[in-house]
């Protein structure tokens, strides 16, 4: 099991997932429907319906999603339109094209990514790393 809390991030060899892709729907594949899944998925073709998982789902960079997303953690190279809702985080990696409704408690764009829509960061993430005393408690004074 992945530990997403322990500071994940793909630009790390060392902080990343020791999970393997169990599915690809690869370049050139069109699906149309509903996919359910646990662990990781890749998708690089067109798909449009919705996902739901509790694991990874990562949108290739050639990828075009036209979905409602509601996974555990999203990574996104490609081109996305719906909502997408998850638990732990979303990153976004240039040449990423977002266009939507977005929630998570953690949200990481880098640099070239396109984002039109709205984002709503959730607030379970950010307590556990709020330093005690600094999320307006009487204890911060």
């Amino acid at each position: 099991m992945i530990n997403w809390n322990e500071g994940f991030c793909l630009s790390s060899k060392k902080n990343k997932p020791k999970e393997e892709i169990n599915t690809l729907l690869g370049w050139g594949t069109e699906f149309e429907g509903k996919l359910t899944f646990e662990g990781a998925v890749r998708l690089d073709g067109k798909f449009t319906g919705k996902i739901q998982t509790n694991g990874l789902l990562i949108i290739g960079d050639k990828a075009l999603v036209q979905a409602e997303i509601q996974a555990g953690v999203v990574l996104i190279y490609g081109e996305t339109h719906g909502s997408i809702h998850a638990q732990t985080r979303i990153e976004g990696y240039s040449p990423a094209k977002i266009y939507g409704d977005i929630r998570s408690p953690i949200l990481v764009f880098g640099e070239g990514v396109v984002f039109q829509g709205t984002s709503h960061m959730t607030g379970e993430a950010a307590k556990e790393a709020d330093p005690p005393g600094r999320n307006g408690s009487p204890e911060a004074f």
